[in-house]
């Protein structure tokens, strides 16, 4: 059994739902229990789902500094780990509150922090649980200004530029990955964007923000997407548009996994 996870490998035959491949294909999001969709920006459960059984132990604790609609609290209080999560957003940080407490686990421990993630003192709520590290960190930051999740200025997805974005997801890095434990992971969801007729490989420029910190990278895994709220219904047309133009329609987006090797 490796030390950073719950995986009894006598027995490895039988975790056949566990993705070993680097291309994930879901046929359709988890809606089970409080888990949907109504959060716009909101990752399929399965995600946190299979990094979690992957990287982490039951008791471990998971920090989410862009809690949103709370998926990735949700699953991680589900498989008996314990949470943090940090939301720029009241009422956001307020009704996923109330959808921990729908599905609460007694035996974890979870909290919402509202705050900047840049900026918030997290070792100052870490020690209100009496931890100074945790065990993983699961980034899924805005895909820069694609959506825009609110009119606060410190909202990464009202960045301004391409580079004040990566500016500010580089200060959310510094500000929790310091305490990451050594020798655990984490992980950035994140897809690219189109912009005045050229791909924007924002997932690429993620990932090597990691990379330059220090981080070791372990895996590049490619998800796929079928149907967005904003393209819903509109498939023919953009299938039209691709083929009278010379792009290729986004059908992925990016999960990188990276260890941390340096306190």
């Amino acid at each position: 059994m490796a030390k950073y996870n719950d995986l009894d490998m006598k027995k490895w035959k039988e975790y056949d739902d566990i993705l070993t491949d680097s291309l994930w294909i879901f046929d359709k999001r988890d809606k089970s229990g409080v888990h949907n969709a109504s959060y716009h920006g909101n990752f399929v459960p399965q995600i946190p789902n299979q990094l979690f059984r992957r990287y982490t132990k039951k008791g471990d604790w998971i920090l989410d500094p862009f809690t949103g609609g709370g998926t990735s609290l949700i699953e991680a209080q589900r498989l008996g780990r314990n949470s943090i999560g940090i939301e720029l957003q009241e009422d956001v940080a307020k009704n996923t509150q109330e959808l921990l407490l729908e599905e609460k686990n007694p035996d974890t421990k979870g909290k919402i922090i509202i705050g900047d993630s840049r900026t918030v003192n997290i070792g100052e709520k870490l020690q209100q649980f009496g931890i100074d590290k945790v065990q993983f960190i699961i980034y899924h930051p805005p895909y820069w200004d694609i959506i825009k999740f609110s009119d606060n200025k410190n909202d990464l997805s009202n960045c301004e530029t391409l580079n004040s974005f990566l500016d500010s997801f580089g200060q959310v890095i510094d500000n929790t990955s310091q305490y990451l434990e050594k020798n655990r992971y984490c992980a950035v969801v994140i897809g690219d964007k189109y912009a005045n007729s050229e791909i924007v490989p924002l997932g690429f420029y993620c990932m090597n923000l990691f990379m330059m910190r220090g981080f070791k990278m372990k895996a590049i895994l490619v998800k796929n997407f079928d149907e967005t709220k904003g393209k819903a219904n509109q498939k023919a047309i953009w299938r039209y548009r691709a083929l009278a133009s010379d792009f290729y329609l986004f059908k992925h987006e990016y999960i990188f996994v990276f260890k941390k090797i340096k306190q």
